[in-house]
C-alpha cells in the first residue's frame, strides 16, 4: 500500500517506525474488541478503499494478483465494507495545548500522536474520523477506511486556531451525539479542568455504548516543575498572571498534581476508561511502542492467555 503524500504530520521517517507496531496494534484491537464481526458482503459487492501489504494471517484469496505480477511483492485488497470498527479521535485544540517547554508545544504533539494513531487505524483496515474541540467542536470529520482520509485529516490539523476552553463536558457531549455507533473513542488532551467536569463528558461517552480511550497529554514541565530563579506565570486561558519563586511552591505544587492525576485515573479506571499519561519529551514511536504493548498485555489478560 502506498503511503500518505504530502503530509505535515506523518514523515517518512515516523512511517518507517510506525509500520512496526501495525501487527502488534491489529493483535490488541482485535483482542479488544467485543461483538464486532466482518461484513458478510465481499468481493463485488463492495467499494474497493485501498491495498495494505500482506501480513501472516491474512486470508490468501485477498491477495492482489495483478499487483504481485507487477511488484513481485504480495498486496491484499481492502474493501469499504471490511471495516470492523470505528475509531474516532478527539483532539484538544485549546489554548493550554499551546505550552512548550521544549520544541514541540503539547498541541503539536498531539497533532503528531493523532495523525500517527490515524494511519495505524487505517492500516488495520478500520475507519477512522477526526474532531477538534476547544469552546466547542471547531471540526468534526466523520469517520472512514480510506487511506485518502489522511489528507483530510492532515488538512483540519494545520487549521487548528486554540481559543481558551472554560469546559470539557459540554465539548465532549456535543461530539457524543455526532457519533452514529459503537465505536472506539480516543481522547487527546492536557485535561487541565476539574475532574468532575472532565468525567461527565467522558462518562456520557461511556453512556453511549463506546470504548473510551483517554491519552493524558502534559509537558515535562508540567509534570516536573523544574523552574528555577524569578518567573512570571502567564495564563493561557484567561487566567490571571503569577510572579514568584517556583522553588517556593515547587512541593506543593507537585503535592497538587499527584493529587489531581491520581483522581483523575482512579476515575476512569471506575468508569471503565482506558488511561495513559504521555510526557511530550518522550519519542512518539517510544510512547506508542508503550502504549500499544500495554494494551496488548491487558488484553493477554482479559482473555485468560488466549489471543482473539
Amino acid at each position: 500500500m502506498d503511503h500518505p503524500q504530502q503530509t505535515s504530520y506523518l514523515k517518512p521517517e515516523l512511517l518507517q517506525k510506525l509500520g512496526d507496531l501495525e501487527l502488534v496494534a491489529r493483535e490488541v484491537v482485535e483482542g479488544l474488541r467485543v461483538g464486532s464481526h466482518r461484513s458478510p458482503l465481499k468481493g463485488f459487492s463492495t467499494e474497493f478503499a485501498h491495498h495494505r501489504q500482506y501480513v501472516p494471517g491474512d486470508a490468501i484469496r485477498t491477495i492482489d494478483w495483478r499487483v504481485f505480477g507487477r511488484t513481485e511483492r504480495y498486496f491484499t485488497k481492502l474493501y469499504e465494507a471490511e471495516t470492523n470498527y470505528d475509531c474516532y479521535l478527539l483532539m484538544d485544540g485549546s489554548a493550554s495545548m499551546t505550552y512548550g517547554s521544549g520544541k514541540v508545544s503539547k498541541l503539536e504533539y498531539a497533532k503528531f500522536l493523532a495523525a500517527s494513531l490515524a494511519y495505524i487505524v487505517l492500516k488495520q483496515r478500520d475507519s477512522v474520523g477526526l474532531s477538534i474541540f476547544d469552546s466547542a467542536v471547531r471540526a468534526h470529520l466523520p469517520p472512514r477506511s480510506s487511506m485518502s482520509i489522511i489528507l483530510q485529516i492532515d488538512r483540519l490539523l494545520n487549521q487548528i486556531s486554540s481559543e481558551p476552553k472554560n469546559t470539557i463536558a459540554k465539548q465532549l457531549h456535543d461530539t457524543a451525539l455526532m457519533i452514529k455507533r459503537r465505536s472506539f473513542v480516543v481522547v487527546i488532551s492536557d485535561f487541565l479542568a476539574d475532574v468532575e467536569d472532565i468525567m461527565l463528558g467522558l462518562d456520557n461517552l461511556r453512556f453511549s455504548g463506546h470504548n473510551v480511550i483517554v491519552l493524558h497529554t502534559l509537558d515535562p514541565y508540567e509534570l516536573e516543575f523544574p523552574f528555577k530563579g524569578a518567573w512570571q506565570f502567564d495564563g493561557l486561558e484567561n487566567e490571571a498572571p503569577l510572579t514568584t519563586q517556583p522553588e517556593r511552591i515547587r512541593e506543593e505544587y507537585l503535592s497538587n498534581l499527584n493529587i489531581f492525576l491520581d483522581a483523575f485515573r482512579n476515575a476512569c479506571a471506575a468508569s471503565g476508561i482506558d488511561y495513559t499519561l504521555i510526557d511530550t519529551s518522550r519519542p512518539l514511536d517510544e510512547v506508542l511502542g508503550r502504549f500499544f504493548h500495554e494494551r496488548e498485555s491487558m488484553s493477554l489478560g482479559q482473555s485468560g492467555g488466549a489471543r482473539a
